[in-house]
């Protein structure tokens, strides 16, 4: 098996055995998308003001996971389709969605052959939400579905953790160390974690996993150079978890932020970008 298929199937059993524990989590707030017809995932309302008006608009939501931004994504005004390589994320999601009244089309690919299963050329908005990236190997492959998809005019949406964060090696609670790569390399970060991102009492058997680094110049360049116009970057100090335990603190708005000046280190940005008419 070619190393990327080897990596894609070691994830995807990642996914698959985490999705149910994740949709069991409060952190995922599943209750809440099915008795409260408003509420929204935390990841999109952190970006409400950047997002904009989405009523009739067909979108896609790349990675969807057990999707609950994109339901969120559906309760402001888009027709909207979720993708993602793991099909019990995608029995998950289905089931969400259905449980909270959403009319969302779920569909199983990875990234890569997006553009095979879906239609190609006729999306207005592409969106890509927090800790995606770094399963892919090729930014510049990406850059090319992202624009694949996207009619003329259509717009990507993307909020993602920043290189920055994930070249900071988490085991350290009382600094940051750079230790992990910025930018992307041949070869994966190669991970054994027995644990996720939520809290759990699932012991896991499929703990390993292998992920990649993409430089945020890398991310931009790749969308360039697919043609796509740069309309919005924005670099935060916080993140929708909490990325470095032991130096951060929750805020009010439920974002994470260093304990200890956090102007020191951006952990996610927003960018968006248009596909030219």
């Amino acid at each position: 098996m070619p190393d990327e298929d080897l990596a894609r199937e070691i994830n995807r059993r990642h996914w698959d055995e985490r999705a149910p524990a994740h949709a069991a989590s409060p952190g995922y707030g599943v209750d809440r998308f099915v008795t409260d017809p408003t509420f929204l995932s935390r990841v999109v309302t952190f970006d409400l003001p950047r997002i904009g008006d989405l009523h009739g608009l067909r979108g896609v939501h790349l990675q969807c996971h057990i999707g609950t931004d994109t339901i969120s994504l559906a309760r402001l005004g888009a027709r909207m389709t979720g993708l993602d390589l793991s099909p019990a994320s995608l029995e998950q999601a289905r089931r969400i969605a259905a449980a909270a009244g959403a009319a969302v089309d779920f569909v199983e690919s990875d990234v890569y052959g997006a553009a095979d299963v879906l239609a190609a050329g006729e999306f207005d908005l592409v969106f890509t939400g927090v800790g995606a990236l770094c399963w892919l190997p090729d930014i510049a492959r990406w850059a090319r579905v992202v624009n694949a998809l996207l009619r003329p005019g259509g717009r990507l949406f993307l909020r993602e953790g920043h290189p920055m964060l994930w070249a900071v090696d988490d085991r350290q609670s009382d600094r940051i160390v750079v230790d992990f790569p910025y930018f992307e390399t041949a070869d994966p970060i190669v991970w054994d974690e027995p644990g996720t991102y939520v809290d759990t009492e699932v012991e896991f058997v499929h703990t390993v996993t292998h992920s990649w680094n993409h430089g945020l110049g890398e991310v931009v360049t790749a969308l360039l150079d697919e043609g796509m116009t740069l309309t919005q970057l924005i670099e935060h100090d916080s993140l929708p978890w909490d990325g470095l335990p032991g130096q951060m603190v929750r805020g009010e708005d439920e974002e994470w932020r260093l304990r200890e000046r956090p102007e020191r280190l951006a952990l996610s940005y927003t960018l968006q970008a248009v596909k030219p008419v």
